[in-house]
């Protein structure tokens, strides 16, 4: 759709710092975006500014110097680390004579490579063809309408007005398959919400460690590396906690400082398992040195999915990585978990992570000694599967004695499946 230059793999990145201090991490993380888009970085042009300038972003002194690294490397792209207008994309390509991509586009480009399910394709184009809908009125410098004359005379329409129908209608369309999708989850998610079981949801700053995380607790094999957005899709699994029971544990795509907007409302119906989970576990890089940004940065994101009221038990991974740190967990006032210190990698503190699950989700626990007659065979095998049973002995007329112990929700759901259970207890 559009009169541009050819997009390749070498890049020249250009970072501006807008602030005194000049901050490094910042300038990593961006690397850290280029390498996981699968980009080499060929130079770093670096300024500093007190704010945008209107034609370039950069100054015209700045942008000459960006536009002399592209001849010098032979780069086909640049990289800004800063959102750009559709006028300043362009004016950077007319005087450089390469492709402008910024920090919005580079991340729309990582999440267009790691998505695999319909739906995540599907919510990853939907960014793309909002963020591409503010760059069509530049997109046709060579074509201002479509031809007149006998015989090629056009609906009357310019090129710009056709491709933003086009867009419109696509958009739509997505939308509809979208909306589609978000029924069935909200389906699965009401279905689980009336068998009382809870969700418990992953969440934090891109690269903590999550799908490594979720790995060890539930012994799947979600994709896991060290890079940024590793993981796109949501993956849901089932879990056994101790006196909770049954449980589903959600992996989600991480966040990042400055998250596209576009990217957040095309990503609602995977962001929907966040807002609606019982407890969200918010996996921290205990090893990262802007752990108190990364906090600010995740904590802004649930503000805006109106996620920031739930319950969240913090998770300080990657201990492996800090001299001589035993896991531990932190508790509040009223001795409660709000802290659990371990590392997802070797499975240090693993433990102590489902005995503060248990702490925070477990309700009330029903305990009741039972005496089942020998009919009773199916509902004793019941309790064993609930793992409920702490005790069992024979009495002498051959019915069995449980004391059992359990939580009280699925106390109460099995009291409803058998009546006869009232008539059991001692």
């Amino acid at each position: 759709m559009f009169d541009r230059y050819d997009a390749g793999e070498q890049a020249v990145l250009v970072h501006i710092y807008f602030t005194q201090d000049k901050d490094k991490e910042d300038l990593e993380e961006f690397e850290s975006l280029v390498s996981s888009a699968g980009v080499e970085a060929l130079q770093v042009v670096t300024g500093s500014r007190k704010a945008p300038h209107p034609k370039y972003f950069v100054g015209e002194g700045k942008a000459i110097e960006i536009a002399d690294a592209v001849k010098a490397t032979g780069a086909s792209v640049i990289l800004f680390d800063h959102a750009l207008s559709p006028a300043q994309e362009r004016n950077l390509e007319a005087l450089c004579e390469c492709r402008v991509v910024d920090r919005t586009g580079l991340i729309l480009d990582i999440f267009a490579q790691r998505a695999r399910t319909h739906e995540g394709k599907l919510q990853v184009e939907l960014a793309q063809l909002r963020h591409m809908a503010t760059r069509l009125v530049r997109g046709w410098t060579h074509l201002e309408r479509q031809g007149g004359g006998i015989g090629s005379r056009g609906p009357g329409e310019t090129q710009l007005e056709t491709d933003r129908r086009l867009l419109r209608n696509r958009i739509m369309l997505i939308l509809n398959r979208l909306e589609r999708v978000e029924k069935q989850r909200e389906q699965g998610r009401r279905s689980r919400a009336k068998a009382d079981i809870p969700t418990v949801s992953l969440v934090g700053y891109t690269n903590a460690g999550k799908s490594t995380l979720f790995n060890q607790i539930t012994a799947a094999d979600v994709y896991a590396a060290d890079q940024l957005f590793a993981t796109l899709d949501p993956t849901l699994r089932r879990i056994n906690v101790a006196d909770v029971g049954e449980t589903i544990l959600a992996d989600t795509v991480g966040f990042i400082r400055h998250l596209p907007h576009d990217l957040v409302a095309a990503f609602k119906a995977t962001l929907q398992e966040t807002r609606q989970a019982t407890l969200l576990l918010h996996v921290i890089d205990a090893s990262d040195l802007r752990i108190e940004e990364n906090i600010a940065a995740v904590d802004t994101v649930l503000e805006e999915i109106e996620a920031n009221e739930i319950p969240t038990l913090m998770v300080m991974n990657k201990i492996d990585m800090l001299d001589d740190f035993v896991p531990r967990i932190d508790r509040d006032d009223e001795n409660m978990p709000i802290r659990v210190w371990l590392s997802a990698q070797t499975g240090d503190g693993i433990p102590l992570l489902f005995q503060a699950l248990t702490e925070r989700l477990s309700g009330e626990i029903a305990q009741h000694t039972l005496c089942l007659p020998p009919q009773a065979g199916r509902l004793r095998s019941r309790f064993y599967q609930l793992q409920a049973i702490e005790k069992e002995w024979m009495e002498e007329d051959g019915s069995v004695g449980l004391q059992i112990r359990m939580p009280i929700v699925d106390w109460r759901r099995l009291c409803k499946q058998e009546p006869a259970l009232a008539d059991y207890i001692v």
